[in-house]
C-alpha cells in the first residue's frame, strides 16, 4: 500500500488586524523558508494589509482567497491541493471562523506542523470579554501566541491568566516593536500541593487539576488523590470499575464537556449512576479498555457518597 505524502500546514490565527498578514508576508519573503517548494497560501481574511506576492522569495506560491467559512470543505481543499500540486500549505485564518471547520475538513495527509496566534494587545481583553468562545477557539491548540503592540505600561497578568486558563503549554510573547519582544516567564503555581501525601483537590480547583492532569499525567502516577465527582457506570466498564469526573466549562455553556477518569473499586455496582462521591485513590499507569491504551487509573482506597457541590459544573474561574 502506497502511503500518502504528508502536506505540512502552517496555520496562523487571530482576530482582524492583529499582524497575521505582515508575519506571513515576511516569512514568505525569507528564502530560508520560501525555498522554492510549491506552497498553497489560503487567505481567509482580508484586512488593511494585503499580500504582495511579487516580493515572495519564490514564485512557487499559489494564493487563494476563501471568502466564506462554508467553502472550507474536504472536496474544495482537496481540489486546491491537486490543482496547485502543493508541497505545503500556509493558512491565514479568519478570526470569526471556528478552527474545527478547518481541522475537520483537512484532506488526508494534511498535518498541522505549526500553529501561531496573533492578537492586538490593545483590543484583546475586549474581544475576550465579548467573544470569549472565539478567544478560546483560537488559543486552545496554538503553540505560540504573540501579543502585538504591547507597551511597558501594560500589566501582563490579565493576558497571562486568560491564556493559561485555556492553554497551559503554549509560549506567550509580548511584542513591543520590531525586534523587541519579551517571552512570558510568569510561573503558575498549582492551587494544590502536588507533593502532599494525599493531594486534595477542592471543588473550585477541579478544572485546573484535570487540565494539568491531561497535560502532565506522568507526574501524577503513584500519587494519592482525594477528589469529589460524579460516578458513572456501564458503557463497557467492568463490574469493578466506574468513571469519576465532573462537567467542565472552559468559556461558555456550549463548550461544557465531561472530564473524568476510570477508577477501580470492588463495590462499584453499589454506586448510583450520576451520583456524587468523595474518593481517595492512588493513580496508576496501566492499560484500560475504556482508553484503548495505557493511561491513569484510580485505585480506590476510600470512598463515600456525598451531596453535590454548590457549583456542579467546574470552571477555571
Amino acid at each position: 500500500m502506497i502511503q500518502k505524502k504528508e502536506i505540512p500546514v502552517y496555520l496562523f490565527t487571530g482576530f482582524l488586524d492583529a499582524g497575521k498578514t505582515t508575519f506571513i508576508q515576511e516569512t514568505l519573503e525569507d528564502p530560508a523558508f520560501n525555498d522554492g517548494q510549491r506552497t498553497l497560501l489560503l487567505v481567509c481574511e482580508e484586512g488593511e494589509e494585503e499580500f504582495s506576492p511579487v516580493k515572495f522569495a519564490s514564485s512557487n506560491v499559489k494564493v487563494v482567497t476563501v471568502e466564506d467559512e462554508e467553502e472550507l470543505t474536504a472536496d474544495f481543499l482537496g481540489k486546491l491541493q491537486r490543482e496547485s500540486r502543493c508541497e505545503r500549505v500556509v493558512v491565514e485564518y479568519n478570526g470569526m471562523w471556528l478552527l474545527d471547520t478547518l481541522y475537520n475538513n483537512m484532506p488526508e495527509g494534511w498535518v498541522v506542523y505549526q500553529e501561531m496566534t496573533f492578537a492586538d494587545a490593545g483590543t484583546f481583553l475586549m474581544y475576550n470579554d465579548n467573544m470569549r468562545n472565539l478567544t478560546v477557539d483560537k488559543m486552545k491548540s496554538t503553540e505560540t501566541i504573540v501579543f502585538k503592540h504591547f507597551t511597558r505600561a501594560m500589566d501582563k497578568m490579565p493576558y497571562h491568566k486568560i491564556v493559561r486558563t485555556i492553554n497551559r503549554r503554549c509560549d506567550i510573547i509580548y511584542e513591543y516593536g520590531p525586534n523587541n519582544i519579551e517571552i512570558d516567564n510568569i510561573e503558575d503555581p498549582l492551587p494544590f500541593d502536588i507533593n502532599a501525601d494525599i493531594v486534595e483537590i477542592k471543588d473550585r480547583d477541579y478544572a485546573m487539576w484535570y487540565s494539568d492532569m491531561n497535560d502532565n499525567e506522568e507526574k501524577y502516577f503513584g500519587k494519592t488523590i482525594k477528589i469529589k465527582g460524579r460516578s458513572l457506570l456501564g458503557g463497557g466498564l467492568d463490574d469493578d470499575e466506574f468513571v469519576i469526573g465532573r462537567h467542565i466549562m472552559t468559556c461558555c455553556v456550549e463548550d461544557i464537556q465531561f472530564g473524568g477518569l476510570v477508577a477501580k473499586y470492588p463495590d462499584s455496582q453499589s454506586l448510583d449512576h450520576g451520583g456524587w462521591v468523595i474518593m481517595t485513590a492512588k493513580i496508576q499507569k496501566e492499560y484500560n479498555k475504556m482508553y484503548q491504551s495505557e493511561g491513569p487509573v484510580f485505585h480506590v482506597t476510600d470512598l463515600e457518597k456525598c451531596e453535590a457541590p454548590e457549583e456542579e459544573v467546574a470552571t477555571f474561574y
